[in-house]
């Protein structure tokens, strides 16, 4: 489909829905059970539906949510690097997902596409999208890191060849718990404020990224659920679980921006793993599977070649 040259709302706005149909579709194949739906409404403006599913087959907890909410005034999150748009009316609109499986060798994954609009009438519109995946592993395996990274990549070709290498050290770099001096997962990767391509190619872009959610991330997902495990791997993955936690809750800019636009708390919320621990001081035995994560995994790294 032929995209305007100008920002279109409405086009962004059909595709994030379908986009979260189609995975929640995908979903549900897999885990057995369907998730449930939620729609909201924001007071000051837009609203929302969130796609849930808690104590799954596969999925512990889960979610696909999308939102589309607007406002007088640009949250401080949204315009800390641009100044100059405090005070302006937007909206912003996206998909966020993020699915915590039971068994600790199936990995976290989260990804999230969206768009940003903002200007006052007789003003040029100030635009742009964000975006991204991650893959957080509790046991790592090569063949899976690789098997994501080269899927991000492939995402990515049609629209310039230096955007993987900047996109990935982007997701290295901002998926990074700086209290830990450690990267949430194996990375993926991330971008904001884009609009460099111009409307139609920058959409087009977004949405090669959510369409590779799926091919993505459930090849690793099936190969790992039907995994033997025991009370040591499920203790080891809400003790990782924590990293995740920390994150979102210090660190993630879209949390802030739900947060301080009035954004629905559950739905925002909803990343949170659902069973968590945290330690003292603690550190895996040497040499185990445990330590090898930290070792061979937890690290910034080409996973492509």
């Amino acid at each position: 489909m032929l995209m305007p040259s100008t920002p279109s709302s409405m086009a962004v706005k059909t595709y994030f829905l379908d986009l979260q149909a189609n995975i929640v579709t995908a979903l549900e194949k897999v885990d057995g059970k369907p998730f449930f739906g939620d729609a909201w409404d924001r007071p000051e403006g837009g609203g929302g539906l969130s796609r849930v599913i808690e104590e799954g087959n596969v999925f512990e907890r889960g979610g696909v949510n999308f939102s589309h909410v607007m406002g007088v005034n640009l949250p401080p999150s949204a315009a800390a690097g641009r100044p100059e748009l405090a005070g302006r009316p937007w909206e912003a609109m996206g998909v966020s997902l993020v699915l915590h499986p039971r068994n600790p060798y199936a990995p976290t994954v989260h990804m999230n596409v969206r768009f940003f609009c903002t200007g006052n009438q007789g003003q040029e519109a100030v635009w742009w999208f964000g975006g991204g995946m991650d893959l957080t592993p509790y046991y790592g395996f090569v063949e899976d890191a690789r098997h994501f990274h080269a899927t991000c990549k492939a995402s990515l070709m049609s629209y310039g060849a230096d955007l993987h290498g900047r996109f990935k050290k982007w997701c290295d770099d901002y998926f990074y718990l700086k209290h830990r001096k450690e990267p949430r997962g194996v990375g993926g990767i991330f971008f904001d404020d884009f609009n460099a391509l111009g409307f139609e190619q920058s959409f087009a872009m977004t949405q090669n990224v959510g369409n590779s959610l799926i091919p993505a991330y459930l090849p690793i997902l099936e190969k790992r659920i039907a995994l033997q495990y025991g009370e040591r791997e499920r203790d080891f993955q809400a003790y990782r679980r924590g990293r995740y936690v920390e994150f979102n809750l210090v660190f993630d800019r879209g949390t802030l921006f739900g947060l301080q636009s009035g954004g629905r708390t559950e739905s925002i919320l909803m990343s949170m793993p659902p069973i968590v621990k945290w330690r003292y001081n603690w550190e895996p035995e040497a040499g185990s599977p445990e330590a090898r994560l930290y070792t061979d995994f937890l690290i910034h790294r080409d996973w492509v070649t």
